[in-house]
């Protein structure tokens, strides 16, 4: 059944490589095995899985393996942002060849685009598929936003919604104000969980779920079961013991460490990103039983 509408976990999955930078992909298995009972699917080659620091044919081998690992059982959104058109379009139709439910993409990033270089690419990835186009919404990343009044232009062109990774409660209220209930706006992150599903959210890309699944699931229960004061605690539980963990340093080399404290064999980040220093592990630990304390597993 074609999805219309994005619900649920689906953390940015991270991807496996050896020490050498290899891609790891025997390694996927055991992060999938750990994460599937706390997820609704699986969002592929994004930030937090280091697509653009991959070769096409590496990402490939990625969604390739996702899709085997979960074989249907799962959403799959990938993730197919590049620097140019030409890419984005050859990962997003395979991405629909191996049953991909959806495929995100952030605006074209590196130069300056004007809007009717942004709406060709939007343009061109929609007409290249028959499922879901997403815009990724990450200013950091790329340089610049998108805007709701661009987002608007680009339902015009048939984008199906956004992934908003600004971290701002009144960027989703925009959103939605502005493009309606049948554009979806999916919220990247977990630290907004409570005031977006209030606000009307259904989807979430956390990436603390790549470590720790189970809470951010309890979270999520909480709040389809309408039980908002149990959903508090959990979110002010979440959002420190996040803020914690990123003041270690970069987060992504700290989710790798996380997942093998929690004996998980997850390899390791692509350089440039180097591994977390072993002088972090202890801190990480406890910071992790903090997070894990009372939640069933």
């Amino acid at each position: 059944m074609p999805v219309t509408r994005l619900y649920g976990i689906i953390p940015p999955l991270i991807t496996p490589f050896d020490t050498k930078g290899n891609l790891s992909v025997d390694r996927l298995s055991g992060i999938v095995e750990f994460t599937k009972p706390y997820v609704h699917g699986y969002y592929l080659c994004g930030t937090y899985g280091l697509g653009p620091l991959m070769r096409t044919d590496q990402r490939k081998k990625v969604a390739e393996r996702v899709a085997e690992l979960v074989g249907g059982e799962k959403l799959i959104v990938v993730h197919v942002g590049s620097a140019d058109t030409e890419t984005a379009v050859e990962l997003a139709k395979h991405a629909q060849d191996i049953g991909a439910h959806a495929v995100a993409s952030v605006p074209p990033f590196y130069y300056h685009h004007s809007e009717t270089h942004i709406l060709n690419f939007f343009r061109e990835l929609v007409d290249s598929v028959s499922i879901p186009v997403y815009a990724y919404n990450n200013p950091p990343r790329v340089g610049y936003p998108i805007t709701p009044e661009l987002a608007l232009k680009l339902k015009e062109v048939g984008v199906a919604g956004i992934k908003d990774s600004s971290f701002d409660v009144q960027a989703f209220i925009d959103y939605k104000v502005t493009l309606g209930e049948d554009f979806d706006v999916v919220v990247g992150t977990e630290a907004l969980m409570l005031p977006t599903y209030v606000l009307g959210a259904r989807a979430f890309i956390p990436g603390m779920s790549n470590y720790a699944p189970e809470i951010v699931f309890k979270l999520f229960k909480a709040l389809e079961n309408r039980d908002f004061e149990n959903a508090a605690k959990i979110q002010y539980k979440i959002n420190k013991v996040r803020r914690q963990v990123q003041r270690l340093g970069p987060t992504i080399p700290l989710v790798y460490l996380a997942l093998k404290l929690r004996g998980v064999d997850a390899g390791f980040p692509r350089k440039p990103f180097l591994p977390a220093p072993h002088e972090v592990q202890e801190i990480l630990k406890s910071y992790i039983e903090e997070l894990l304390e009372g939640v069933e597993t």
